[in-house]
């Protein structure tokens, strides 16, 4: 049996916890953050865990061999 592609695009927005959880940055943190506020671009650099299990799913589905 072949082994299963890794989707890149996912693999990049996605890291797993020594624990096992999946863990992702905030969407939004690209560009045009001058003109948000500092409270913003504080939460902007915290890392949050996924709170859904289907979400957790899909990503291990598109990424079967995350660290």
């Amino acid at each position: 049996m072949p082994k299963i592609k890794t989707h890149k695009a996912t693999a990049k927005r996605f890291r797993r916890t020594g624990t096992g959880k999946l863990m992702r940055m905030h969407q939004g943190r690209g560009h045009l953050r001058r003109n948000k506020s500092p409270r913003t671009g504080a939460k902007y650099r915290q890392v949050e865990g996924l709170s859904s299990h289907a979400a957790e799913k899909n990503v291990a589905r598109l990424v079967p061999y995350l660290d």
